[in-house]
């Protein structure tokens, strides 16, 4: 058999580099310096993270897409670990895997009892140590993931988000003085993007 024709390869199968290229890329529209430099980690250039996210947005959307769950595991391989979850009156069961670029964090996707995705975010590592958040100079970008900063200036409001990866906290957190602000804080997969204050 000859050579496959120019243009007819097998696509490269999809890495779990590629899929921190895709968290990433959702990222770079707030924090385009820590991108790059996460992106320089990598070994990835731009169009390596572009590309990636555009293999990412074709597979969601093709016909023969798989569900959003078995698609986790077919990119990221068996979950690290996988618990049952309660949330509410909700059974489901919570699977995470290692994502090397944030060490300390896990990648969550919660699964229902009929296989649907119900979240999909980025969490703290069990174990892993959390930052310490008391006031606004403790929420810089990447500082923290969703849950932490709801626990830590409870009680908090979720916001609609801009994009179904992304999610919003209102809360009130003390300033470097101790008066308390109203804060409205941007996630994207579940990890602080940045956040705007009020009065």
């Amino acid at each position: 058999m000859g050579p496959m024709p120019s243009g007819q390869r097998p696509a490269s199968p999809f890495t779990p580099l590629d899929f921190q290229l895709v968290l990433l890329r959702r990222m770079a529209d707030h924090n385009p310096d820590l991108v790059e430099d996460a992106r320089r980690t990598l070994g990835a250039s731009i169009t390596d993270m572009r590309e990636a996210n555009r293999r990412w947005q074709a597979m969601i959307r093709s016909p023969r897409a798989r569900s959003a769950a078995s698609r986790y595991r077919s990119v990221l391989g068996e979950p690290e670990s996988v618990a049952p979850r309660r949330i509410g009156d909700l059974e489901c069961e919570a699977r995470q895997w290692r994502v090397p670029l944030w060490p300390d964090l896990r990648f969550e996707v919660l699964v229902a009892a009929n296989g649907a995705v119900w979240n999909e975010w980025l969490v703290r590592a069990p174990g892993a140590q959390g930052p310490e958040l008391r006031t606004l100079d403790d929420l810089a970008p990447w500082s923290c993931t969703v849950d932490e900063a709801a626990r830590a200036f409870a009680p908090a409001r979720p916001l609609q988000g801009s994009a179904p990866t992304r999610w919003g906290l209102a809360f009130t957190a003390p300033d470097a003085d101790g008066v308390r602000r109203e804060v409205v804080a941007e996630f994207t997969w579940g990890l602080l993007q940045r956040t705007a204050v009020g009065g």
